[in-house]
């Protein structure tokens, strides 16, 4: 079973970082954000391989994943042996990559990794999202073996004056996490879900539950994006494919909690996922507040 990771984009939010080095290279602390979604990706049981759907003009995402026993000679015979092992730990994680060298949407992306799935179910995590602690995806396989093998999507809820930016599922709520008792929008609620609505007004919105970025999908998506028209932006959408697919088959979300995760989408959130991850890793936080200051400090609390 695969995870399928788009990382073509331009990145032009962070312009111009990203005129030299890609966006899903901008470190967290000290690893860059792509590799925290790769070690994400893994983590369910199952998960064999990633592959990461990447651009012909950004290298440096490949040759990140690729070994350099030069530079990790280098670092031996300085004495840098745990500095060494950190940098040789990502080439030895099971990544693979496809292109996408036009920008085509979201679905588009998908599609370039359909001979690599082998026809299994396949996560998709969108790449300027990542969770911690890797439990998301987890938990999606298994509402996902709970109802058959049926594909799964993680969603959280927004207030109703918001749910005209996002894309919203229709559906009904049927039941809930072992363990949990939640219901309705709460974290940990089951729904089956029956539409997809694309940024409704707020007296047409279904539900408040909108995508947050992890998919476990069936593999009949990737035959539907295959003859999937241009949607929304002239681009293929993978929420139209998967539309179609549910005329097919059924298909469950996940509530969640955003907060479970850290947004690196933008300066500000990268920014602010730093300091998170900063406070929280013990190996960082006291240091970290004391190159803040006195007055940072007080801010943070």
């Amino acid at each position: 079973m695969k995870a399928i990771i788009p990382a073509a984009g331009l990145g032009t939010r962070f312009l111009p970082a990203t005129k030299c080095t890609p966006k899903e290279l901008l470190p967290v602390l000290d690893k860059p954000v792509i590799q925290y979604v790769v070690e994400e990706a893994l983590e369910p049981e199952g998960v064999d391989g990633v592959v990461i759907v990447n651009s012909h003009e950004k290298p440096q995402i490949e040759s990140y994943f690729s070994v350099d026993h030069a530079f990790e000679s280098t670092l031996r015979k300085r004495g840098k042996t745990a500095e060494a092992a950190r940098v040789h730990e990502a080439s030895t994680l099971p990544v693979s990559f496809v292109y996408q060298d036009e920008a085509r949407g979201l679905g588009h992306a998908v599609l370039q990794a359909a001979d690599e799935i082998d026809r299994d179910p396949f996560f998709v995590l969108l790449g300027d999202y990542f969770v911690p602690d890797r439990q998301m995806c987890v938990r999606m396989a298994e509402v996902s073996r709970e109802h058959g093998g049926a594909s799964v999507i993680a969603v959280a809820p927004v207030p109703a004056d918001q749910v005209s930016r996002y894309g919203i599922i229709a559906g009904e709520c049927v039941g809930c996490l072992p363990g949990t008792e939640a219901e309705g929008e709460q974290e940990g609620a089951v729904w089956k879900v029956t539409g997809l609505v694309e940024k409704p007004r707020p007296e047409y919105a279904p539900s408040h539950l909108f995508i947050v970025g992890r998919y476990l999908l069936s593999p009949r998506i990737m035959e539907l994006l295959a003859t999937q028209g241009p949607g929304a932006g002239n681009e293929i959408q993978l929420t139209d494919a998967m539309e179609r697919l549910l005329a097919e088959e059924e298909m469950y979300a996940l509530v969640v909690d955003p907060a479970e995760g850290c947004d690196t989408g933008t300066p500000a959130a990268w920014a602010a996922t730093n300091a998170r991850m900063a406070l929280e890793d013990p190996s960082f936080s006291e240091a970290f507040r004391e190159e803040f200051g006195e007055k940072g400090t007080a801010v943070l609390g």
